[in-house]
């Protein structure tokens, strides 16, 4: 019965604190406390999304031509989304809703801040009716006879 010692306490597996609490401020100070050795070193912009260095990118960007630009939607055909849209009596949000796109998208389209999309802007003509693409812009759409 000597080896049974009910004041000692054998512990056989005992975790480390975990990365966030080894990490925290109260963990560095008592780690300080007792002389163990920290080394501590913060980030340079951790957590931010910015980009500090010049590259050869940068300075690409701000030599920027028309050729680095992307084609936009032409005010034009915005104004003819608008009148097609009000001639149907729909908003934005039931035409976007009838072409199974975002609302956003159609307003996009309007004040011209869209890339162009041949499959967006064929639903649209479908929908007000109106040719958006080619010389006649804004002409009534033709119906094509359906195969059979």
């Amino acid at each position: 019965m000597a080896e049974s010692d009910w004041d000692s306490v054998t512990v056989l597996r005992k975790k480390g604190p975990s990365s966030a609490q080894a990490k925290s401020k109260q963990a560095i100070t008592a780690a300080q406390r007792r002389g163990e050795e920290v080394e501590t070193s913060k980030k340079w912009a951790a957590g931010q999304n910015k980009q500090h260095l010049v590259t050869k990118n940068t300075a690409k960007l701000d030599r920027e031509t028309e050729e680095l630009h992307h084609e936009r939607v032409p005010l034009e055909v915005g104004r003819v989304i608008q009148q097609g849209r009000f001639n149907r009596g729909l908003t934005q949000k039931d035409l976007a809703t009838k072409i199974n796109e975002k609302p956003q998208v159609i307003a996009d389209y309007e004040c011209g801040k869209a890339i162009p999309s041949n499959q967006v802007m064929s639903k649209i003509e479908r929908a007000i009716g109106l040719k958006l693409r080619g010389k006649d812009i804004g002409q009534p759409l033709e119906a094509k006879p359906k195969k059979k």
